[in-house]
């Protein structure tokens, strides 16, 4: 049993330096961007040894992967949940707004690193969020090819419609990384923003021809 319970605690203990690293990382790389952080630096601000961290990644490419697949993870979980939710389907524009605002403000620091990383970043962590943004298109498509009129489109057009409501999601969740804590008057004004911009999108559906 206590052989049980310390390989537990090492496997705790591993966990927790595994975040911290993560943590460390995402902090470093909100004031000058991850290609510019060093490993060592990483390292100091988890308090750990630069050792240590090869316990845990290979690289800082690896690390930076990592925190890509932690970022999506969120996105990923917001989709499936609205699948699952009536409610979205009848109210899919305000909801989808608000679903958005709300997840973006909670998780700040990993859709700034996003926000940062898809454009500026080194080639390894560009090329694992445009990835990502690829599979939440193909996963959102499958959700809107069950809405009215969308429904006997040809996948071609669903995906086209999937990638400009992606594009839009994420120039609004980009705005709602820059908006200060503490000012509800931007939050709503890109709430509205948001809805305006998917029902120009969603007026087309009736007249398009696949």
């Amino acid at each position: 049993m206590a052989s049980g319970s310390a390989a537990g605690t090492r496997q705790e203990q591993k966990e927790r330096t595994r975040e911290a690293l993560m943590a460390a990382a995402l902090e470093l790389s909100g004031s000058s961007g991850f290609a510019q952080i060093s490993l060592r630096q990483v390292a100091r601000a988890a308090g750990v040894v630069p050792t240590a961290f090869y316990r845990h990644f290979q690289s800082m490419d690896e690390l930076g992967l990592a925190l890509v697949e932690e970022s999506f993870s969120t996105l990923r979980r917001m989709i499936r949940e609205a699948q699952r939710d009536p409610q979205v389907f009848e109210n899919i524009i305000d909801a989808a707004a608000e679903v958005l605002v709300e997840t973006v403000k909670t998780s700040k620091a990993q859709f700034g690193f996003v926000a940062r990383e898809r454009v500026g970043g080194s080639p390894v962590v560009r090329q694992a969020i445009r990835h990502e943004l690829e599979l939440f298109e193909s996963e959102l498509a499958v959700v809107l090819a069950k809405l009215p009129h969308i429904e006997r489109w040809h996948s071609d057009d669903v995906h086209m419609v999937s990638r400009l409501f992606v594009r839009n999601m994420v120039s609004n969740a980009e705005e709602v990384v820059e908006m200060p804590d503490g000012r509800p008057d931007l939050e709503a004004r890109i709430k509205e923003g948001a809805r305006r911009q998917m029902r120009l999108i969603v007026l087309g559906f009736a007249n398009w021809r696949s």
